[in-house]
Parts: C-alpha cells; sequence; structure tokens
C-alpha cells in the first residue's frame, strides 16, 4: 500500500506519517529529505523543480514493487503530484491512501509555523506569509482530511490505521 500525506506545512504531516511508517514498519519517503540532498550534493544551485518529487515517485513505485509498504511525506499541493503518486500505486498494482492534513485554525496555524523548528540541519522552514502564499490545488480525488486543529496526532494516526483497515491493508 501508499499512503501518500498532503498539506500545507506546520499541519503535522511529518509528525504523523513518521508514526504511521513506524507502526507499519514501511518506507518512509519525505521529500523535503529528498530536495534537502539534492542541494546539498552541489548538482545545482537554484531551484530543482519537480526533481525530488521525480525521485520520490521512484523510490516509492520500487519499494511497492518489492512488496514493501511506502508511506510519502509532502505538502502534494498539485493535482499533478498527487496523479503521480497515484500512478506510482497503480504501476505497482498496490492500493492507495491518500491523507490531507489540514489546521482549520488558521491562529494556531501561524503559531506551529512561527515555533517551528527544522529537523534537517541547515533546511529552513517557511515562515508564515510563506506557507499562505503557496500555491496549493483543492483535492478533487477521495481522500481522507484530517484536521489537525481538532485531532491529536494519536487521534490521527488511528484514523489512518482504521482507513487502511477499511482497505484491507493494516499493520
Amino acid at each position: 500500500m501508499l499512503i501518500i500525506f498532503g498539506g500545507l506545512p506546520a499541519t503535522g504531516k511529518t509528525t504523523i506519517a513518521r508514526e504511521v511508517a513506524r507502526q507499519c514498519r514501511a518506507a518512509y519517503l519525505r521529500i523535503d529529505d529528498i530536495e534537502f540532498a539534492i542541494h546539498a550534493s552541489g548538482v545545482t544551485t537554484g531551484d530543482i523543480g519537480p526533481a525530488g518529487y521525480m525521485v520520490g515517485y521512484a523510490l516509492a513505485e520500487a519499494n511497492l514493487k518489492l512488496g514493501q509498504m511506502v508511506v510519502a511525506d509532502s505538502v502534494n499541493p498539485l493535482s499533478l503530484t498527487r496523479e503521480a503518486w497515484r500512478t506510482a500505486a497503480t504501476s505497482a498494482r498496490s492500493a492507495l491512501l491518500e491523507v490531507e492534513l489540514i489546521c482549520s485554525d488558521a491562529d494556531e496555524h501561524r503559531r506551529r509555523v512561527e515555533t517551528r523548528t527544522s529537523d534537517i540541519p541547515g533546511f529552513t522552514v517557511p515562515n508564515w506569509a510563506e506557507v499562505v502564499s503557496r500555491h496549493y490545488e483543492p483535492w478533487t480525488e477521495p481522500h481522507l482530511i484530517i484536521d489537525t486543529a481538532r485531532t491529536s496526532a494519536s487521534d490521527a494516526v488511528e484514523q489512518i490505521i482504521d482507513a487502511m483497515r477499511e482497505t484491507k491493508v493494516a499493520p
């Protein structure tokens, strides 16, 4: 199964995706890690464009074809990126669960953005102005939506694992 996460920065994606991956013993692919590694390699100094996502799709598909569950953690802002994740799952003949995390309380979301630090040394997290101005297309495909302003991380993980059970795939 491929579990793809999406949502604006500071909605809880990494915290929740990591715990789902840990509990399910899944491969964990975080686009921030991939993109930072590409930058750190020195191969490019500018915008890497879709490179990080392209690497993520390829790694997801390869791991799925090996029978490994995969958790993909990214902002996943475009219908195009979501379709590419779905294509990876389809190509590997794997089940798919799409999860969008939101934070409906703007004050809480801003507080999270302004107080968080990066867990990737040297990686700069976006500020509030960058988060609210980010291009983020609405999801059109069926998916699980979890509001982290109203749901704890542990409850969110339980909801995701319950949704996996409904798809007949669970740890």
